[in-house]
């Protein structure tokens, strides 16, 4: 049931303990094929009308539902799970909407990818992905790339946030957790926050990073995010790396990362950027074990502020302050 209140809410309103501070003028779908309900609800079906109390079943199917550019939002229930097991199975290419995962630890959305060739799509700007689980589950090669931006699709200002991206066991994992073109500014503006990713591949690929970036862009924000790599992949970024590309506008902030890598000659965190890009590193916290440490790469004419990274080789020994402070 819908009411209408042309007036608002002069003193604004609070529903179940929650205030509502501000609207939105998309629709909102709703997402659930657990084994728990809403009250009063039935089991997720794409056959549903994609309601509180009767969702659809997977997201995929939610996203062709939105309309690009309303402001449309999707709501992923406590429990839900899904496996990606072909390529392109979940398009995320409707412009505008946001996907939130509802629920927390494992009781956090969890799509898993279960073979090599699977992936997500990236097909759309200003998309925003909230709070779920995303596992890499194949093994030998390993899923290349859980998401994925074709090369020359636009999909500006992409935003993922506060989730956490994971192998499944030391055998079966992820080779990259995002793929961006290759395309100049096809990726603008977008944004990896907050995140988690956990890796723990006894054999982990040459290019095992969080984000892959293969052109120039501009706006790219990499912040606040914790990086935790059990195995040993030398000089292989463990955050983001962007080849031989420079980087306008660019922040790597609030970082914090760990592995035991014995050579960092790319950067630790992050890698590339050419010698003509603009930005700052600030706050990030690294640590390893190369006896000659790098946060990132040299002469990328990139501002450093603060940054903590190791420099001797030794296990149970802090940071210091690398660049070396002047």
């Amino acid at each position: 049931m819908s009411s209408n209140f042309p007036n608002g809410f002069a003193g604004g309103v609070i529903i179940r303990g929650v205030p509502l501070a501000q609207s939105h003028p998309g629709e909102v779908f709703w997402v659930n094929n657990s084994t728990v309900l809403a009250k009063g609800g039935v089991g997720g079906s794409n056959g549903n009308d994609g309601s509180y109390l009767r969702p659809f079943s997977t997201l995929d199917y939610a996203v062709g539902k939105c309309t690009a550019g309303r402001g449309d939002v999707i709501m992923v229930m406590p429990g839900h799970a899904e496996t990606i097991a072909t390529a392109g199975a979940l398009a995320l290419d409707v412009a505008g909407i946001a996907v939130i995962g509802l629920g927390t630890g494992s009781a956090r959305p969890t799509f898993t990818w279960s073979v090599a060739t699977a992936t997500a799509t990236i097909a759309a700007s200003n998309i925003s992905l909230y709070n779920m689980i995303f596992v890499g589950a194949a093994a030998t090669t390993f899923v290349a790339a859980l998401f994925v931006n074709t090369n020359a699709v636009v999909a500006t200002d992409v935003c993922i946030d506060s989730c956490e991206f994971r192998d499944a066991s030391a055998t079966t994992g992820f080779v990259a957790g995002v793929t961006l073109g290759t395309t100049a500014a096809q990726a603008d503006g977008f944004t990896f926050t907050n995140n988690k990713v956990f890796r723990t591949l006894t054999s982990p690929p040459a290019a095992s990073t969080a984000v892959v970036g293969g052109a120039a862009y501009s706006r790219i924000t990499f912040d606040n995010n914790l990086l935790i790599n059990n195995t040993v992949n030398n000089n292989i970024a463990l955050g983001i790396a962007f080849g031989a590309n420079a980087q306008k506008h660019l922040s790597i902030k609030g970082n914090r990362s760990q592995s035991v890598n014995t050579g960092t000659t790319a950067g630790e965190l992050f890698s590339g950027g050419a010698t003509s890009s603009s930005g700052l590193v600030s706050g990030n916290h690294c640590w390893h074990l190369a006896s000659t440490g790098l946060i990132g790469p040299v002469s990328t004419k990139l501002g450093f502020v603060e940054n903590y990274c190791s420099i001797t080789g030794a296990a149970d020994k802090s940071a210091l302050i690398n660049p070396v402070a002047v």
